[in-house]
């Protein structure tokens, strides 16, 4: 397994979809201000999706899911409340 550095470095597919999609927002601003906090509108679009797929490869295991996360049990547990993550 990678170290936690190891996969932070470098570029790779979902840093490049990520670039696109916030770039693409901009453009469709066309010069506006965003109406909201443009970091927390990226997490929320991201968080649940990667949530619910760890949650998927897991079976469920919450526990493991934190792990593979790198979050506390409890911390994984409060999103999964947030997002409503069945």
């Amino acid at each position: 397994m990678k170290s936690k550095q190891d996969c932070m470095l470098g570029d790779n597919d979902v840093a490049r979809y990520v670039r696109e999609a916030v770039e693409d927002y901009f453009k469709d601003l066309d010069g506006e201000d965003p109406s909201c906090a443009v970091y927390d509108m990226v997490m929320n679009c991201v968080e649940k999706p990667l949530i619910e797929t760890v949650l998927h490869h897991v079976d469920g295991n919450q526990t493991r899911a934190a792990e593979l996360l790198g979050l506390n049990r409890n911390t994984l547990r409060k999103k999964i409340q947030q997002h409503r993550i069945k």
